[in-house]
C-alpha cells in the first residue's frame, strides 16, 4: 500500500476497526471526515469535517479508506466511493495482518479484509467491499463491488453476490448460491438458493421477508 498518509471517510464504528488496522500495518493517519461534528475517533485523530473537505486536498498527497460500514443499505458508501474516485482519490485495499489471504485472491481497490477472515483461492473481492471480522470467503466466490460480509458470515464456495449486497452476522450461504444485486442476508440466516435482486432473506433456511 501506499505510504501517503490516509483519510478515514467516516467516523462510526466501522472507522474505528479501521484506525486499528491502520494501526497494526503501521499507516500514518491525517484525520477522518464525518459530517457529525460531534464524531470522535480518539484525540489523537483529527476530525477534519464534512466529507466535501476532501476535495480540498492533494490526491497525489493522500489515499483514502473507507470507514462507514452498513447495516443494510450499501448505497451511501457506493456513492461516497464513486464521488471520491472521480476527484482522483485513491482507496487502496486494507487487509489486517491477522486475515487468511490466499495468493490467488483478486482483491480490487478499496476492499477492505478485516481480522480473523479468510479468503481462499480464486475468490475476487470487487470496489470497496468490505470482509468483516472472522468472516469466511471461500474459494472462487465473487463478491461484487460495495458490498458487505458482516461479521462471522460464511460464503461457501463459488458463491456470488452481485454488487452492493449486504451479508448480516452469523448468516451462511451455501456453494453455488447467487445473491441478486442491492438485496440482504438476515443475520443467522441459512440461503440455500439463488435470491433475486433487492430481496430480503432472512431465517433457517432463508425466505424472503
Amino acid at each position: 500500500m501506499s505510504e501517503r498518509p490516509f483519510i478515514i471517510v467516516g467516523g462510526g464504528g466501522h472507522a474505528r476497526v479501521v484506525v486499528s488496522t491502520l494501526r497494526r500495518l503501521g499507516k500514518s493517519i491525517l484525520g477522518f471526515t464525518d459530517p457529525d461534528k460531534e464524531a470522535t475517533l480518539g484525540d489523537d485523530i483529527e476530525h477534519l469535517g464534512r466529507d466535501e473537505i476532501i476535495t480540498e486536498k492533494d490526491p497525489s498527497a493522500v489515499v483514502l479508506t473507507m470507514g462507514m460500514g452498513s447495516v443494510r443499505d450499501t448505497g451511501h458508501r457506493a456513492s461516497l466511493f464513486a464521488e471520491q474516485v472521480q476527484y482522483g482519490f485513491r482507496f487502496p485495499p486494507l487487509i489486517h495482518p491477522d486475515a487468511v489471504l490466499a495468493s490467488e485472491a483478486m482483491i480490487e481497490a478499496g476492499a477492505q479484509v478485516m481480522a480473523g477472515s479468510v479468503i481462499q483461492p480464486g475468490a475476487l473481492l470487487g470496489e470497496n467491499v468490505i470482509v468483516n471480522t472472522n468472516a469466511s470467503v471461500d474459494h472462487d466466490c465473487q463478491i461484487g463491488a460495495h458490498s458487505h460480509v458482516a461479521p462471522g458470515a460464511t460464503l461457501s464456495g463459488e458463491v456470488v453476490l452481485e454488487p452492493q449486497v449486504h451479508v448480516g452476522t452469523g448468516a451462511s450461504i451455501i456453494q453455488g448460491v447467487k445473491i441478486g444485486k442491492n438485496s440482504v442476508v438476515g443475520a443467522g440466516a441459512v440461503v440455500i438458493k439463488d435470491v433475486p435482486p433487492e430481496t430480503v432473506v432472512v431465517g433457517v433456511p432463508a425466505h424472503p421477508k
